[in-house]
């Protein structure tokens, strides 16, 4: 099982600047706390304040406990009373349910953007994917999960699925990473992320063979490697 990072502020970063994409800053707050937790950053069983986080991520207590409040409506935190949030535990099976799902709906919706969607829409999911690979490279986990989101909510967005996105959300908002520090310590996350550009370019040549290859490849580490706490 991977070490289980220190809670002291110097072995966090510190929230992720999301380039005024929401609103509202508990919302942001709650986007960096969310891809914390997929990241295995913050461990299942644990009990967190809403202080000690406030303290990590270097922001207020206030809007931390407030997206921790959103985070317990998804199911992804339990409250704990006059303590603060036990990130909720995420078994085997349902990690193979949620990839198995994800394959349904991603790779057949991704195998048809190859066909559809525009360059000038796919050259603009590029910076992500980009970010996604430097993020890699500097072992910053939260950034990694933040950049991966808007890359692939933002590819399937292309197809015009309101829902479909939301469902896909979802499923990603669920599922642990726990085995991304074990990668980044392998050397091995910064071919997964270098997946997403090999990707784009495979959609951006109309090559419908390469991309279900890509995805199919890519939603394999998703739960063979990267979500594995051993």
């Amino acid at each position: 099982m991977t070490a289980e990072r220190s809670s002291s502020p110097s072995a966090a970063p510190a929230l992720p600047r999301l380039g005024g994409r929401r609103s509202s800053y508990r919302e942001r707050v709650a986007d960096a706390l969310r891809a914390a937790l997929i990241a295995g950053e913050l461990r299942p069983g644990q009990v967190y304040s809403a202080p000690s986080l406030a303290t990590r991520f270097g922001v207020s207590a206030t809007p931390v406990r407030e997206a921790m409040l959103d985070l317990a409506k998804e199911g992804l935190v339990d409250t704990v009373p006059n303590k603060g949030f036990r990130v909720t535990a995420v078994s085997d099976r349902q990690l193979d349910e949620y990839t198995q799902i994800r394959a349904l709906i991603e790779i057949p919706t991704v195998v048809e953007l190859a066909r559809t969607a525009d360059h000038v829409s796919l050259e603009a999911l590029r910076p992500a994917a980009r970010e996604i690979v430097t993020a890699a490279q500097a072992g910053d986990l939260i950034a990694y999960v933040e950049a991966d989101t808007r890359f692939h909510l933002g590819l399937l967005a292309l197809a015009g699925n309101t829902h479909l996105v939301e469902v896909v959300a979802e499923l990603r908002g669920r599922s642990r990473l726990y085995g991304l520090t074990a990668l980044v310590e392998a050397g091995r996350l910064l071919s997964s992320a270098e997946e997403h550009l090999e990707l784009l370019d495979a959609l951006l040549e109309r090559d419908e063979k390469a991309v279900h290859g890509i995805m199919t490849r890519h939603l394999g580490h998703v739960r063979s490697l990267w979500a594995s706490a051993d």
